[in-house]
């Protein structure tokens, strides 16, 4: 699995690293994924979420109830 965050769905960026002297090769960016394990009441038992550092946050804002729902309808199982 690439490292990709499963609430706010940042994938890593590309580009270029550039030189001293100017030469250029490919680089990525890759998001601050944690992975993280929440207890979800609605059905009694712990879910492993694997979030972006700001997708925890969000979720610490939002609730892990509203966060599973959001992930869900994205399509991803939870």
């Amino acid at each position: 699995m690439s490292a990709h965050c499963m609430l706010t769905g940042t994938r890593p960026g590309f580009g270029n690293r550039i030189s001293h002297s100017h030469r250029r090769t490919s680089r990525r960016w890759d998001p601050n994924i944690q992975s993280k394990r929440y207890w979800l009441p609605s059905e009694g038992r712990y879910v492993r979420l694997r979030l972006s550092a700001r997708a925890i946050k969000t979720v610490d804002t939002i609730g892990v109830e509203a966060a599973v729902a959001r992930i869900r309808a994205r399509g991803v199982k939870v």
